[in-house]
């Protein structure tokens, strides 16, 4: 079985409101000091394949027709085998 991290987070050319908001959340809590949030998609999923290059293969595809959106979003992902 295959364990796969996914991690997806909007293009930095891209405004993130979300993060925009948080931001200014957490000065109204006092943390003056933060410079820039961005807020990202993370996601784990368990294939059931002991085919590494198989499930980078569907992976990829996933993210780019599903989880992420290519035009405004980079993604990545890990993955490692478990038992």
């Amino acid at each position: 079985m295959i364990e796969a991290k996914i991690c997806i987070t909007l293009k930095k050319t891209v405004t993130d409101p979300q993060g925009i908001t948080v931001k200014h959340a957490l000065e109204s809590l006092g943390y003056k000091e933060i410079e820039e949030v961005r807020v990202g998609k993370f996601i784990e999923l368990k294939i059931n394949t002991n085919k590494r290059k198989t499930a980078r293969r569907h992976l990829d595809e996933m993210c780019k027709k599903l989880l992420a959106n290519p035009v405004i979003e980079n993604y990545g992902f890990a993955i490692k085998e478990v038992k």
